[in-house]
């Protein structure tokens, strides 16, 4: 799907979106290896390598990175109408700052907010292939046809997925390894399958996964080396 490269790399955190505007009008972004100063463009996030000078100043200065076990029922976007959001459970962080990547609102789990565009740029871009893996509980019991189906690739927005990295753990439990973050993936997997999702959850990020002991709710920041785990191009 082509976006606005400008929005696009809003919707990452670099800056807002006048400021990527000045950003591109000044030459300091490139995709797929050249420069681009056309105001306007549009590229596909997950076919186009866009590049940012590693000095690009950011909107932020004191980044900050946080873990939430997030629950079930709450949005991860931060505008829209659509109610309650996860800034009701991170209402004591003072810095202002955005999911890295998407869960949906029946989607439970590991999710990490920063103000750092360039972080959430690197762990967001499919280029990265950051492996995100996924508990899931399904109503139905998990046949071999099921498997083979699950196994199967398909179209989303008329380009065709990854191969997923799937394990059975009992008759109604699965474990999903995914290297792209495509748009309700797994819910269209299962419902290809012919199997309804009771619960799903995310439980890892790279080499982070998220602690049994971290309720529901509940936030923390994260350490320099958990920060590693998860983009092992983080400075510090």
């Amino acid at each position: 799907m082509l976006v606005r490269l400008h929005k696009h790399l809003a919707d990452c955190g670099v800056a807002s979106r006048r400021k990527c505007e000045e950003y591109i009008k000044q030459g300091l972004i490139k995709v797929n290896g050249k420069t681009v100063t056309e105001m306007g463009i549009k590229i596909d996030p997950e076919k186009d390598k866009v590049t940012l000078p590693d000095n690009l100043k950011m909107r932020e200065q004191n980044f900050v990175y946080y873990v939430l076990n997030k629950p079930a029922g709450y949005v991860c976007s931060i505008s829209g109408e659509e109610e309650p959001k996860i800034t009701e459970l991170i209402k004591d962080i003072p810095e202002r700052v955005f999911p890295v990547g998407r869960l949906d609102k029946l989607t439970s789990g590991l999710l990490i907010l920063t103000n750092d565009g360039r972080f959430a740029y690197e762990m967001t871009h499919p280029k990265f292939q950051k492996e995100k893996e996924y508990v899931v509980k399904v109503r139905q019991k998990i046949t071999p046809e099921a498997m083979k189906i699950l196994n199967t690739t398909f179209f989303i927005e008329g380009r065709e997925t990854q191969p997923a990295n799937i394990t059975e753990q009992g008759p109604h439990i699965l474990r999903i390894i995914l290297k792209e973050g495509r748009n309700r993936q797994i819910r269209r997997m299962c419902q290809n399958a012919v199997l309804h999702i009771e619960k799903l959850k995310r439980i890892r990020i790279g080499g982070f996964v998220l602690s049994e002991e971290m309720q529901p709710k509940e936030y923390r920041k994260l350490t320099s080396k958990e920060l590693a785990l998860l983009n092992p191009n983080f400075k510090g």
